[in-house]
């Protein structure tokens, strides 16, 4: 079986692709964020998944669609920083990216990202994450 190398990104902002960057872990590594651009979703079962390997200190990790048409569908599960509780956040369905400001959405060391194109126009999207504060969702829609 063939594995792909998990990728680094630390540049501010990357527009990733099906060939180049579907099947791989992107390591989210830059304190200061990273704004990541999906390619068109047209159904082809390309896969994205992003680990954040440095807490956001400034800015915010974001994952985003590439057009005004793609939508994201799926839950966020977060690790409340109190209580060992957990709290759940459903997209909208105008949804079309994920926000993680390093306290109250995500985007703390651990948290992980997975996006799978199901069809034209949609992506699955599941989140497993940690918050501090009073936890928020990182769903919304600004496409």
């Amino acid at each position: 079986m063939d594995r792909m190398q998990p990728q680094t990104l630390t540049a501010a902002t990357y527009t990733l692709t099906s060939e180049g960057n579907s099947g791989t872990t992107l390591n989210l590594t830059r304190a200061a964020g990273i704004t990541c651009t999906l390619p068109a979703s047209v159904g082809d079962g390309s896969t994205f998944e992003f680990f954040v390997n440095t807490t956001v200190t400034s800015n915010s990790n974001i994952v985003k669609v590439a057009n005004s048409t793609d939508v994201m569908s799926g839950v966020a599960i977060v690790a409340q920083d109190a209580a060992d509780t957990l709290v759940a956040f459903e997209t909208a369905a105008t949804s079309d990216t994920i926000t993680l400001n390093g306290t109250t959405t995500g985007g703390i060391k651990g948290d992980r990202i997975i996006l799978k194109d199901v069809a034209a126009g949609f992506w699955f999207v599941n989140i497993i994450m940690s918050g501090t504060g009073t936890e928020a969702t990182p769903f919304s829609a600004t496409v």
